[in-house]
């Protein structure tokens, strides 16, 4: 579906659900296609840290935290 951007602003709710619904939603100004609205999908893992694999942890790393360090550490709840 094409839309042009001044009926957008009036159906945006709309098109965020049919959006969400896999339908492809293209934004136009004066006919011309400019933005596609598209669903945000994040289904890779959760990988803890910012540099996965170049660390390597000691057996029982975490044993040293308490349960709530552990938990704020990796939103995992109590050892």
């Amino acid at each position: 579906m094409q839309i042009n951007i001044y009926d957008a602003k009036a159906q945006l709710s709309q098109l965020v659900e049919r959006a969400l619904a896999g339908e492809d939603i293209v934004i136009a100004k004066n006919g011309k296609p400019m933005v596609k609205l598209i669903p945000l999908r994040d289904d890779r893992p959760r990988v803890l840290g910012a540099s996965p694999g170049l660390f390597d942890l000691p057996e029982g790393w975490e044993r040293a935290l308490t349960d709530a360090e552990y938990d704020e550490f990796t939103g995992h709840g109590a050892l």
